[in-house]
């Protein structure tokens, strides 16, 4: 990827697939299948194991659908101590082997959450003490460092709800405290506003760090609803605070022109948290989205 352009791509999120495994999602084939009907040339892996672990079975089911990757996701706990590494890195190199395998460029990485997503029950506090921050930060530089040197994969950052990265400031002490060199930001922009960060603001203030975007809006009046219940981010989903652009917030119009006004090619995913969700609803919204966002910006495209 080498133009200036702002490439639009989706993911298995928004066709409700959040495991590996489970009947309540949509079958790997139809996902691949209905993304292709959809218009879209990327995607996303998803949850290792979703899709085709095989690299050459899955390079030929990509082949036959004209689709390639752009990036795989692995979860983390890097906060909660230097062994935490340890039991990441396992995971993360299965799915680096075949984000590599496949062309990709990214390793989107995403946080633990503070509290139990069922439950609502806390597991450890909501804040980080200075030392857990440390860690954080010297796991991922050491993360990043690795899938860079060894896969040629870039890490990408995901601020995630519930986790202790979300909000404004826990989002600028990431950055300011990790080297560029081997973590950037993939700005959700969906988990941004869930969380009151702006996406406005992150690519003014930060725009050699933005270096992915997953793209989502949130309904604001859900949103007041979640935070008067103190509700957890699966209840939340459940409730439909995810929405379909262009219904809710940040405004991707002006989000996608402030993009575009990098002048350096990346990815924008769209990525609609909707599990669970019947297999006839994820593919008409993925039209609908894919040719909204094509009408935000000039330089603004599938391919």
């Amino acid at each position: 990827m080498t133009e200036n352009k702002l490439i639009i791509g989706t993911a298995p999120d928004s066709w409700g697939v959040w495991f590996a495994d489970d009947p309540q999602q949509t079958p790997w084939e139809r996902f691949l299948d209905e993304v292709a009907e959809s218009g879209y040339k990327w995607i996303e892996l998803g949850p290792y194991g979703y899709l085709p672990n095989d690299p050459t079975r899955l390079a030929e089911e990509l082949k036959a659908r004209d689709l390639k990757v752009t990036a795989g996701t692995v979860f983390t706990a890097f906060h909660r101590g230097a062994r935490q590494y340890v039991e990441a890195w396992e995971p993360a190199r299965k799915v680096a082997e075949l984000t590599a395998a496949m062309g990709g460029e990214h390793i989107v990485v995403i946080p633990a959450m503070w509290r139990d997503d069922v439950t609502g029950e806390a597991v450890e506090s909501g804040e980080l003490s200075q030392e857990q921050w440390a860690d954080l930060f010297a796991s991922h530089n050491r993360m990043g460092k690795v899938l860079l040197e060894d896969f040629g994969l870039k890490q990408q950052f995901h601020s995630h709800a519930d986790s202790h990265v979300g909000a404004q400031q826990d989002i600028e002490t990431l950055l300011a405290s990790t080297d560029p060199e081997y973590l950037n930001l993939c700005l959700d922009t969906g988990h941004a506003e869930y969380c009151g960060a702006s996406s406005l603001e992150l690519i003014k203030n930060y725009p050699d760090r933005i270096g992915y975007l997953h793209l989502k809006q949130i309904n604001p009046d859900i949103l007041q609803k979640v935070n008067e219940e103190n509700m957890t981010w699966a209840a939340a989903n459940l409730a439909g605070v995810m929405t379909e652009p262009p219904n809710g917030l940040p405004d991707l119009r002006a989000v996608i022109e402030a993009v575009e006004g990098l002048n350096r090619p990346i990815f924008g995913i769209v990525e609609q948290d909707m599990y669970p969700v019947s297999f006839d609803v994820p593919m008409p919204i993925a039209k609908r989205t894919r040719n909204y966002l094509l009408s935000c910006g000039s330089r603004t495209t599938v391919s």
